[in-house]
C-alpha cells in the first residue's frame, strides 16, 4: 500500500512481453506551475502501450512507466490554475509520447490537457476515450474536414481508434465503409457502419470506390493502396506517423491527398468529444477492465489483437 509521498505504479526495467511490467513504488508527483495533480481512477491501455513495451518505441529504453489515457479527480492544483480546483472530475490525454505515465495512482501535468469529465460517464468509460477520441476527432474534423454526405473508409473499424471514428463520422452525417474480421461486423452495425468489409476475404482496394476520406490505422501498404479508393480530391489520414516516401509520391500521381498525423493533447478537442458524449452520439466499447496490478494480464490481451474497443486499467 502506498504512503501519502509514494504511489504505486506499473513499470518495466527492460523490453519484451507482458511479464516484464511489475508494480513499483515511487514518488508521488507534486502539481507544478500551470499544473494539476490528478488521482487517477481509471486509464485506458492502448497498442501503443504495448508495442512501446515490447520495443521501447519513441521513449527509448525503460525503466519507463506507460500510458496516456486519464480519468480522475483533481487532488491539488498549481500556481495560475483556475480551470479546476480540487475535488473535480476530469478527463484527458497526457502529451503523446513523451507525456507518458498514466498507468500510476497519481499525474501530474498540465491543466490545459484535460477537460471536466462527461457527468454521463464512469470513470472507466472516460478513461477509455482522450487518447482514440482525440486521434479520430482530429484526424477526420480538423484534418479531413468530414462533411454531411460523404464516403468515409475506416479501416480496423472494431479497434479502439477505429470504432469511436465510426461514431464521429457518423455524427458528421458521413456514409461509413468499415473493415473487420466476419465476426466484428456485427458490433459494425451496431456502431451505424453502412457497410462492413470482410478484409481477410474481401480486397477493399477492390470493393470500394469513390470514397472521400479514408482513415488508416493499420500504415504500411495499407496506407498506398488505400490511395487508390479515392475520388478526385479525396484524402488519405494515417496515424502512423512514419513510413515510405511511396506513400506521398502516389498520392500526387493520382491526384489525390495523404497525411500522417500524430496525436496531440488539446483540451479544446476533448471539450468537442465531451460534448458528443452528452448528445448520446459518442462513447467507448469496453473489451475489458483490470486492476492496476493485473496489467500484465491486460497487456497479454492486447497482444492477441482480437479485442474490440478498449482496456481500462483501474485504481479502486
Amino acid at each position: 500500500m502506498s504512503t501519502v509521498n509514494t504511489m504505486r505504479a506499473i513499470s518495466q526495467d527492460v523490453l519484451g512481453g507482458p511479464e516484464v511490467l511489475k508494480v513499483v513504488e515511487l514518488p508521488r508527483p507534486e502539481p507544478r506551475t500551470n499544473e494539476v495533480l490528478i488521482r487517477v481512477r481509471a486509464a485506458g491501455i492502448n497498442p501503443t502501450d504495448w508495442k512501446h513495451r515490447a520495443t521501447g518505441g519513441l521513449l527509448g529504453r525503460p525503466p519507463f512507466v506507460l500510458g496516456w489515457d486519464v480519468s480522475g479527480v483533481v487532488e491539488a492544483v498549481g500556481i495560475g490554475v483556475v480551470r479546476f480546483r480540487p475535488g473535480d472530475e476530469v478527463f484527458g490525454m497526457l502529451s503523446y509520447p513523451y507525456g507518458h505515465g498514466s498507468h500510476a495512482e497519481y499525474v501530474a501535468a498540465p491543466a490545459r490537457w484535460f477537460a471536466h469529465k462527461p457527468a454521463a460517464l464512469d470513470h472507466t468509460q472516460a478513461g477509455a476515450l482522450p487518447l482514440v477520441s482525440l486521434t479520430a476527432w482530429q484526424a477526420l474534423t480538423e484534418y479531413a474536414d468530414v462533411r454531411p454526405g460523404q464516403r468515409v473508409l475506416i479501416h480496423a473499424a472494431a479497434g479502439g481508434v477505429g470504432h469511436v471514428a465510426v461514431q464521429i463520422a457518423k455524427a458528421r452525417g458521413a456514409y461509413v465503409i468499415g473493415t473487420a474480421s466476419a465476426g466484428k461486423h456485427g458490433f459494425l452495425r451496431e456502431l451505424g457502419v453502412d457497410e462492413a468489409i470482410d478484409y481477410r476475404e474481401t480486397d477493399f482496394a477492390e470493393a470500394v470506390k469513390d470514397v472521400d476520406v479514408v482513415l488508416d490505422t493499420i500504415g504500411g501498404d495499407t496506407s498506398t493502396r488505400s490511395l487508390r479508393v479515392l475520388r478526385p480530391g479525396g484524402i488519405v489520414v494515417s496515424i502512423l506517423p512514419v513510413g515510405s516516401d511511396d506513400f506521398y509520391e502516389e498520392a500526387e500521381r493520382l491526384g489525390v491527398r495523404a497525411l500522417r498525423m500524430l496525436v496531440d493533447a488539446s483540451d479544446s478537442g476533448l471539450a468537442a468529444i465531451a460534448a458528443l458524449v452528452e448528445a448520446g452520439k459518442l462513447s467507448a466499447t469496453i473489451a475489458g477492465t483490470f486492476p492496476l496490478a493485473d496489467a500484465a494480464e491486460a497487456h497479454a490481451l492486447g497482444d492477441t489483437g482480437r479485442t474490440a474497443g478498449k482496456l481500462v486499467l483501474t485504481m479502486d
